[in-house]
């Protein structure tokens, strides 16, 4: 099973800041799924190249891709935007409950206007930008992927 994790940050992609919240999430994966491929990308905050990224993973095959940050409220927080160019079909549960489980930590979370759906039978989740945001938001919703991953391959239907 291939799973990407998308960074998407500019001072990151500048060398002004170091990435933490992309490997901590692709961490969190790789405990999961120990078998999977796991692909780790940095990009800046680009609507275009974000969609682009996204459309060429799951055109590879990616069971699941999440990014990691451009889901705020700043000019340049564009990454739901370019999920929503991507995407066939909507999950909005995913991210009612990261913002969820987020919030009882932070208020802060209710902010964050990631989404997730899918392309196909690929997956694709934005996490918010901070390493523990995006920690946070993953582990709210880690069972569910189990189950959203193998019926959006064609696997079982109910739990």
């Amino acid at each position: 099973m291939l799973i990407a994790v998308i960074t998407v940050s500019d001072r990151c992609s500048q060398g002004q800041m170091t990435d933490t919240a992309g490997p901590a999430v692709a961490a969190m994966l790789q405990r999961v799924w120990p078998q999977a491929e796991l692909r780790t990308e940095l990009l800046p905050d680009n609507e275009d190249r974000i969609a682009a990224l996204l459309a060429h993973l799951c055109s590879q095959g990616a069971a699941l891709v999440l990014t990691v940050g451009g889901t705020g409220l700043g000019p340049r927080d564009r990454t739901p935007e370019a999920t929503r160019k991507v995407i066939d079909r909507e999950a909005p549960g995913l991210a009612e409950a990261m913002r969820a489980n987020g919030a009882r930590q932070n208020v802060y979370a209710w902010l964050s206007r990631g989404v997730a759906g899918l392309r196909g039978a690929s997956l694709i989740v934005n996490l918010p930008g901070s390493r523990r945001g995006a920690e946070e938001s993953l582990a709210g919703i880690l069972t569910l992927l189990r189950h959203a991953l193998d019926v959006a391959q064609g696997g079982q239907t109910h739990p």
